[in-house]
């Protein structure tokens, strides 16, 4: 652990002199994290699909472009997990660095959890290196936990370098020698000093969706004990915006990647900063989304419901195509012919929206309309069908789910020579 700070063994990228602080004493900087370039969707069957939601993630980074220039940012902080694995393919290596290489600004970034530091990793092969020298020369990666200069700030990061790390990765913030610091930088007191990490704050869990399989209390960050000299600190690991003190915020993933699992989760953004030494920072959420995730719950409680259903659908995707997530769940009870009608909609809907993630819970049984036309058939045949297929369902009798499937069928049968 250092006693003292030193700079990276790097030749400068840029300009320290350049976009200090305005002359309202603050600096102004975007944070965002957890890009997870190269995420699979293991869950999305279509391979063109998942490849779209792959691209959205890319393409996030390109829109971060005019918040940088409206609002003068002089860098980015990515908190992590810039990748989503630590050997990501050579092709998505030379898209990212085209990427930041375009942003125009320093770009720091810090190893998270899925794309630690390491000899294996990605950030260690030459491919990286050269793609970097020559696409992306603003960006630096921060792998060693000491103070480092950007333009206008001093950053303290607090790198992973293993996916899970059973110390509190800020920890060599507690013990570092501030004094000493000061000594060798007098001048770092009259500008904004910002922590950058990854990892999960006590209740907290980063994983929410099906795509996450590794869940861990590893890499647990203690707010409460960092020192009390800091002005702003970027989180990472959190996939939703959420501000946890009056300085510590989490900026959640730039392109939602998950479906809300409540009204407080938001995803699809990044964070305008402004920050000044010894004052409370200014954050702005930005949206840097394109994906739209619905998460719809709806009760059935006659067939003429599924008309209000399909409105909703229609108004969450607003003719769109190709933009759009859904998680249903479904509840409540449907006659045949509704039943049918919500298999064509889920059907339709397969085809429009990238992804579908049904959980049905739906009774489904004729109304008493549907079973006359069964049973009063002038098909004498049919008729006796339908009669002893619906006593059976109505039975306790193991026979009871195999009729009343049946039952559907004979209806849609008997519909189809109609």
């Amino acid at each position: 652990m250092p006693s003292a700070p030193s700079k990276i063994n790097q030749k400068p990228l840029f300009d320290l002199d350049e976009g200090k602080q305005s002359p309202d004493n603050t600096l102004c900087f975007i944070h965002t994290a957890d890009w997870q370039l190269g995420k699979p969707y293991a869950r999305v069957r279509d391979d063109e699909k998942r490849s779209q939601l792959s691209q959205q993630r890319l393409q996030a980074i390109y829109r971060l472009r005019n918040y940088i220039a409206e609002n003068k940012a002089q860098f980015v902080l990515v908190a992590g997990d810039l990748f989503d694995t630590q050997t990501p393919k050579k092709q998505l290596v030379s898209a990212t660095c085209k990427a930041i290489g375009d942003l125009q600004v320093p770009v720091f970034a810090i190893p998270g959890n899925h794309d630690y530091y390491g000899v294996e990793s990605i950030w260690e092969q030459e491919f990286f290196k050269q793609e970097q020298q020559q696409l992306a020369p603003n960006f630096q990666l921060i792998t060693t936990p000491h103070p480092i200069e950007a333009p206008g700030a001093w950053l303290f990061p607090a790198p992973l370098l293993r996916r899970h790390a059973s110390l509190d990765p800020t920890h060599w913030l507690r013990a570092f020698s501030y004094d000493n610091f000061l000594t060798q930088h007098p001048d770092a007191d009259s500008l904004p000093w910002i922590v950058l990490a990854h990892g999960t704050i006590q209740g907290f869990e980063s994983n929410l969706d099906d795509e996450e399989t590794d869940s861990t209390t590893a890499n647990l960050i203690d707010l409460d004990r960092l020192p009390k000299c800091f002005d702003y600190i970027a989180l990472g690991d959190w996939h939703g915006m959420k501000q946890v003190n009056d300085l510590a915020w989490y900026s959640g993933t730039h392109e939602p990647d998950r479906f809300p699992k409540n009204n407080d989760y938001r995803s699809g953004f990044s964070l305008l900063v402004k920050s000044g030494r010894k004052q409370p920072p200014r954050v702005e959420p930005i949206p840097t989304g394109e994906l739209k995730w619905h998460s719809v719950d709806f009760h059935f409680h006659t067939d003429e419901s599924l008309a209000s259903l399909e409105e909703l659908i229609q108004k969450y995707t607003a003719g769109r195509v190709g933009s759009d997530l859904l998680r249903l769940e479904l509840t409540g009870s449907l006659g045949l012919s509704a039943a049918q009608r919500l298999e064509s909609l889920l059907e339709t809907w397969e085809s429009r929206f990238l992804r579908i993630k049904n959980y049905s819970h739906i009774q489904i049984a004729p109304t008493e309309e549907e079973l006359l036309s069964l049973t009063q058939r002038t098909d004498p045949l049919v008729a006796r069908v339908a009669q002893r297929l619906n006593e059976l369902r109505m039975s306790n009798s193991e026979q009871a789910s195999i009729a009343n499937v049946a039952l559907r069928q004979l209806f849609q049968l008997c519909q189809a020579v109609n």
